[in-house]
């Protein structure tokens, strides 16, 4: 069935601006109103349903699409990523995005986003929160580590950031009144981030236990170097597990070589990097630890499998296993470790895919 109209909408943080087209006559009609959800369901109520809307994700999220569908409107959020424009075109506005959106919606050339609920968008923001105060601290960090090399001060054992490292650091002293003072504040501030983070895991630790995600978290964790940061961060990036396949999970996820072939010649590149970059660099830091030697799961693993199905702890194990066995295979042959390890990544998505999936679907854990 085709829709009875087709509506783009540009939407900035102070305003919108929309374009409708009704295919039975090709008639445009554009209009330029507030960012308000209410003001934008009023307007596309005026034209006869079924009516279909799309707009650019971006920093605006989704509270325009939720309002829509509650209206009643069939609101879609195109990936801003996949919208064409011709490699001619030079001319850019508002008004020209908002009858290019319409264009390919009305084509069905639009490449959807999936729009969340509240509570996954909630726990997808403390896991980005998450990333965002390790990231505040690791910086920290690295300032108070430059200004004792800068000095000559090196601290003589190899583990730092341990309670013997926190004496030492608040032993070394300068003349300098000022250098003092730089110093004294960048420690107070790696300290203060560090307890920023304590909080915000034990709060990421209290949701991953009680939300709709725990069971699939639970089986992620079951993967050596997915840690419960690592398997909340994973399951509330993906959300919907049963969108993808063992082998498109890795495309989804930007871990696949970019191409640029043609006729006969076929040249491959770097990774496209598409899709979520917290969920991909989450699941590169976890491939690391598929190098490390591994004959039988450790204590924690042992402890997580008490936690899922049989099942899941039979996959997991065999995820485990093949996964050491592929980082054993690329040293073997020299392979750039940076590169052997983008392989392990995408493999890891495709095992955490047959451990995630099952469980959402309400079905047994299949292979990869």
């Amino acid at each position: 069935m085709i829709e009875h109209t087709f509506i783009g909408l540009d939407v900035h943080a102070t305003n919108i601006v929309a374009c409708a087209l009704i295919p039975e006559t090709g008639e445009i009609v554009r209009e330029t109103m507030a960012s308000d959800p209410v003001a934008v369901l009023e307007w596309t109520r005026r034209f006869t349903p079924p009516v279909k809307a799309v707009y650019e994700s971006g920093p605006t999220g989704y509270v325009l699409a939720r309002s829509l569908r509650a209206g009643g409107v069939d609101c879609v959020v195109a990936a801003s990523s996949k919208l064409l424009r011709a490699p001619g075109d030079r001319v850019k506005n508002d008004r020209r995005d908002s009858r290019l959106l319409v264009e390919m919606l009305a084509l069905g050339s639009v490449t959807e986003v999936r729009v969340p609920d509240e509570e996954t968008e909630a726990l997808r923001d403390l896991s980005r929160l998450r990333a965002g105060a390790a990231r505040d601290l690791a910086h920290a960090r690295q300032h108070v580590n430059a200004i004792l090399l800068r000095h000559g001060l090196r601290y003589p054992k190899d583990t730092k950031w341990t309670q013997e490292h926190h004496r030492w650091l608040h032993r070394q002293h300068f003349q300098d009144p000022l250098l003092q003072f730089t110093y004294e504040n960048d420690i107070e501030q790696a300290e203060l981030l560090a307890a920023r983070l304590k909080r915000v895991d034990k709060q990421v630790t209290a949701a991953a236990a009680a939300c709709p995600y725990t069971n699939v978290i639970n089986a992620l964790m079951c993967l050596r170097g997915i840690s419960i940061t690592t398997g909340f961060g994973l399951a509330v990036e993906i959300g919907d597990w049963t969108r993808f396949t063992g082998s498109s999970i890795g495309s989804y996820l930007g871990l696949v070589p970019s191409e640029h072939s043609s006729g006969e010649t076929r040249h491959q590149g770097a990774i496209t990097k598409a899709g979520s970059t917290y969920a991909r660099k989450l699941l590169v830091e976890a491939a690391w630890q598929h190098r490390r030697p591994y004959s039988r799961p450790g204590i924690r693993l042992q402890r997580q499998f008490i936690l899922v199905e049989p099942a899941t702890r039979i996959r997991a194990l065999e995820g485990n296993h093949r996964l050491h066995g592929k980082w054993e295979h690329f040293d073997a042959r020299a392979k750039i470790p940076v590169k052997a390890n983008t392989a392990i990544a995408r493999e890891l998505a495709g095992w955490c895919w047959s451990l995630a999936a099952p469980l959402q679907q309400g079905g047994p854990v299949t292979p990869v």
